[in-house]
């Protein structure tokens, strides 16, 4: 009979909470390109770093 392989209980809380700070961290950062994106953008034409984009 196969034994079934798992991971230890802290391993999958580590997986867990990094990708819940993962997940937060982008929805902050979203969030912010969302509020300021045009003044991004502006700022980055006056610095003549648009092509970049």
């Amino acid at each position: 009979m196969r034994q079934r392989l798992s991971a230890p209980v802290a391993t999958t809380a580590k997986i867990i909470i990094g990708t819940a700070a993962f997940a937060a961290l982008a929805g902050v950062a979203f969030a912010a390109w969302m509020e300021n994106g045009a003044a991004i953008f502006m700022a980055t034409v006056e610095a003549g770093l648009a092509w970049c984009f």
